[in-house]
């Protein structure tokens, strides 16, 4: 059977072991004696779930205890609108917004329904830099990496302003210091596991300074106080990213995944400035570790190139439908060996 290197960028590859234990507590989880999808979430069994993964995010991203650490539903998408109705709306206040790619014009355009946002700064094929956060903003709101057109903020500005950062394709690739950060939300299904789950890590200062009415299924502070059960949550997704986080927790935790990730980074871009069939997206220092984007410089051949490398077992190449060319997402998971074969394909298809 043909081996499969999946750079899908979301939902992601996940290790072996995690979705061989996975699926053996979907037919039955020894610790419960039924399936995973059809337990309690009420139960002790499951509520130790919760406890030990909530743990987990401390231990890996070295959480203080000043921080709540949550876990949502809707995705980051939904996000875009409760990070606005909790700190935005009623503030009497100007958010600002780092435009950073689709993502970050996807957020702009949600918390304009809830007030004023400024675009401090605007770039997608680079980060931007020179730019200015009002001292009397709300927020200041930005994306950590730009899965589109791949780039990466590898620095976070210095500012008085509570600093909001969608993390959701670059969390547990690398080590970020939380006490930058009023709030980080994510996605689970780029590092963390299968879609479903949304990870915040929320100051607790931060979230008790909205004053103004907030329903109950969009208030951090609802979630907080009981302990991200106050509806059903998705259990199946929380499971699996325990599970994912105990595998990189014996892999050395963030700061491995972090060598080994600009490991397979610079093979790939290696590559692609080498090799004069290809071309990279990104500007140079902001080229993302976690989603690599090219092209070929004949786009009239890149659908021949996406059929031979599809032969050899490459899944998930290609560009999002706003940008073509390819994308290759490096995540967690994705083996070393798996790279190797896609640069190996780069580097013969204009032998075929």
């Amino acid at each position: 059977m043909l081996q499969k290197h999946n750079f899908g960028a979301g939902p992601c590859i996940l290790p072996q072991p995690v979705l061989d234990q996975a699926a053996l507590a979907v037919k039955r989880w020894d610790k419960a004696g039924l399936s995973v999808l059809e337990i309690s979430h009420r139960s002790p069994e499951f509520e130790e779930v919760v406890k030990e993964t909530e743990n987990l995010v401390r231990e890996l991203l070295d959480v203080p205890e000043d921080y709540s650490v949550l876990f949502l539903q809707g995705g980051a998408s939904m996000q875009f609108c409760m990070v606005a109705m909790n700190f935005l709306q009623g503030s009497g206040k100007t958010a600002a917004y780092l435009d950073g790619g689709y993502f970050g014009e996807k957020a702009i355009k949600e918390a304009r329904l809830f007030g004023d946002v400024q675009i401090v700064a605007s770039g997608h094929t680079y980060i931007p830099t020179d730019y200015t956060i009002p001292a009397d903003s709300a927020y200041f709101h930005c994306t950590s990496n730009n899965t589109i057109e791949g780039t990466e903020m590898f620095a976070f500005p210095e500012t008085g302003v509570p600093v909001i950062c969608d993390m959701s394709s670059d969390i547990f690739s690398r080590k970020v210091d939380v006490r930058q950060f009023a709030l980080i939300y994510a996605g689970a299904q780029k590092n963390m596991g299968p879609a479903g789950m949304t990870l915040v890590i929320a100051k607790n200062s931060f979230l008790d300074r909205v004053n103004h009415a907030v329903p109950s299924m969009l208030d951090y502070r609802v979630y907080r106080d009981n302990g991200s059960l106050y509806n059903t949550p998705p259990v199946f997704s929380i499971y699996a990213a325990m599970l994912n986080l105990r595998w990189l927790k014996d892999r050395g935790g963030v700061k491995f995944a972090c060598l080994e990730n600009q490991a397979k980074a610079q093979l790939l871009y290696d590559e692609i400035d080498r090799n004069p069939l290809f071309y990279g997206l990104a500007e140079r220092p902001h080229r993302s570790v976690m989603n690599v984007t090219f092209r070929m410089q004949d786009e009239s051949r890149e659908a021949d190139f996406l059929a031979y490398a599809a032969a050899q077992g490459m899944v998930g190449i290609r560009g999002y439908r706003t940008v073509g060319g390819f994308r290759a997402s490096l995540y967690n998971a994705l083996p070393y060996a798996s790279v190797q074969a896609l640069v190996n394909c780069m580097s013969t298809y204009g032998n075929h």
